[in-house]
């Protein structure tokens, strides 16, 4: 493979029609890479401005509403398998969902940096069985839709990760994943973390609990409010979603919630907060828990998953075993008994940085000259 700065590079993503931690991933290949094109399914400016400077090139698909993106794997699957970019020397496909499936010729090198095996294909089907996300009155045809074609799809899914040269897992949690699901071997390179937005003069002066995300029914962020309730711990919940209401109900008076957060509250929120509460089932990395620890902030989470990878116990955090009320209230007590170190927190979320993801990149990509 030629220099790494002489290669002419193409980046891929699903889609880019909001802001997380998958598009914070195509973000810094920009930056490594800033005349690469970027083939996406869809793109919403209007929803998220980090490319105003790139070369993004959307599918047939971006003439389709955002709002029917849940409606589109069959069509994403026939656009990515069917668009050709055997023209450049490097192609890095991040993808949870269908990029993945791009087509590449024999002088080019495709890297896949991976989220996660699909997740409505294969780890989470179930859950997306029983909440598939749709509008009301449509959920039954989503459930339909998934149980008639999971079958072919997750055959196509199989086979369009046997395309890429090279596969990256975001975690050593996705890393199994993609054994188990893909048949296939990858390295494990972390995402990038925002963590400077974070960081700042560290105090000890901290109080109460914080909890952040989209309220769905797998964040399982009712068991952070239910375990706050029941200690009378003061709680805020940051976000808005489905499960909004319900979380209302359950909510006893020491639950704050805050669903239109400014960035610069929720780094407040977690500058001062005792500890970042992460009870979502099993999670492929998660983003938000290493920002707390960029604030000095210990987290709780469900031990499982991504935060194997970050969370040690009795320095940056702590595990709780189950995904029960009483399993999250006794990691709760236990943490009354520990005295963290704020600053070696912060200093461990650095190994998450910006800055260390691209180097690992950078080493992937030479390794393979």
């Amino acid at each position: 493979m030629k220099n790494s700065q002489k290669l002419k590079v193409a980046i891929v993503c699903d889609w880019l029609t909001g802001i997380g931690g998958a598009e914070r991933v195509v973000l810094e290949l920009h930056k490594m890479f800033p005349d690469a094109p970027i083939y996406t399914s869809q793109y919403d400016l209007g929803r998220i401005d980090w490319f105003k400077d790139a070369d993004v090139r959307t599918t047939w698909l971006q003439k389709l509403p955002n709002s029917l993106k849940k409606f589109l794997p069959i069509f994403r699957a026939w656009s990515f398998s069917h668009l050709d970019l055997s023209e450049y020397d490097l192609v890095i496909s991040a993808s949870g969902a269908e990029a993945k499936a791009v087509k590449t010729g024999p002088n080019t090198t495709h890297i896949c940096y991976c989220h996660s095996p699909t997740h409505y294909y294969w780890i989470r089907y179930d859950e997306y069985l029983v909440h598939p996300g749709f509008p009301t009155g449509l959920n039954w045809l989503a459930r339909l839709g998934l149980q008639l074609l999971v079958g072919p799809m997750k055959r196509w899914d199989f086979h369009a990760a046997q395309r890429p040269d090279v596969m990256i897992a975001n975690s050593t949690h996705t890393q199994a994943m993609i054994k188990k699901y893909y048949d296939r071997d990858s390295v494990v390179v972390h995402p990038p973390v925002d963590i400077e937005r974070f960081e700042r003069s560290i105090t000890s002066q901290r109080k109460g609990f914080v909890t952040a995300g989209r309220q769905t029914p797998y964040k399982r962020i009712d068991l952070a409010v239910a375990a706050c309730t029941k200690l009378n711990l003061p709680l805020t919940v940051i976000g808005n979603g489905p499960d909004h209401g319900k979380l209302l109900k359950l909510a006893g008076p020491t639950i704050t919630f805050e669903t239109d957060a400014l960035d610069e509250d929720v780094a407040r929120y977690f500058q001062t907060a005792e500890a970042f509460i992460f009870p979502t089932n099993v999670e492929d990395f998660g983003v938000t828990p290493v920002e707390a620890m960029a604030a000095g902030t210990p987290v709780i989470a469900y031990h499982a998953g991504g935060p194997l990878d970050y969370i040690v116990p009795g320095k940056t955090g702590l595990f709780f075993e189950e995904q029960t009320v009483d399993s999250l209230v006794d990691a709760l007590q236990a943490l009354s008994k520990i005295k963290f170190d704020h600053k070696i927190i912060q200093q461990h979320s650095e190994q998450f940085s910006s800055k260390v993801f691209c180097n690992k990149m950078q080493n992937v990509i030479k390794q393979l000259h």
